[in-house]
């Protein structure tokens, strides 16, 4: 019983990328505005991409959108063409 209560994630784990909690490096000349503008507004000297990302969406949401867009569209493109290629391997089994 407690091993099962070690294996099982809540919601918001679920839904929780670890990769926004990495520390940004300044190792280009757009990261480093982008850290020092986070920085200077959350008043804090690590920078993490989930901080970048909520400022982005708060003060420049059309380039948001336009991810989001772009990331659905092509997540939804790849589940059909996931979908179509297993349905279409399996025809072609059947007819062999």
């Amino acid at each position: 019983m407690s091993e099962e209560k070690e294996n099982t994630i809540t919601e918001q784990d679920l839904h929780t990328s670890p990769l926004l909690g990495f520390v940004v490096e300044k190792d280009s000349a757009l990261k480093n505005y982008l850290v020092e503008y986070v920085g200077t507004k959350f008043d804090k000297e690590e920078v993490t991409v989930e901080m970048i990302v909520d400022i982005l969406a708060h003060e420049f949401p059309d380039f948001m959108v336009a991810v989001a867009e772009e990331n659905f569209l092509r997540g939804y493109k790849t589940g059909l063409d996931d979908a179509y290629g297993t349905n279409n391997t399996e025809n072609e089994s059947q007819t062999e």
